[in-house]
């Protein structure tokens, strides 16, 4: 079964609350969402990069940017 949709959507204030790694945002409507992530080599780095290392100690500085309580 198909089904063929025409939509005309005016958008006039979109707020988005906050976006991750895994964010969708959905307008109008569709059959199925398919995930697409894709890696670009942009600083030309030829090397892997150097393993994270764990912080045993937790410093007590203030953000950078204030933050609301």
């Amino acid at each position: 079964m198909h089904f063929t949709i025409h939509q005309s959507i005016n958008i006039h204030l979109l707020k988005i609350g906050s976006i991750t790694n895994s964010s969708v945002v959905q307008i109008g409507s569709t059959g199925s969402i398919q995930g697409q992530s894709e890696q670009y080599n942009t600083g030309g780095f030829t090397e892997e990069a150097k393993t994270a290392e764990v912080a045993t100690e937790v410093e007590e500085t203030p953000p950078l940017v204030p933050l609301s309580p």
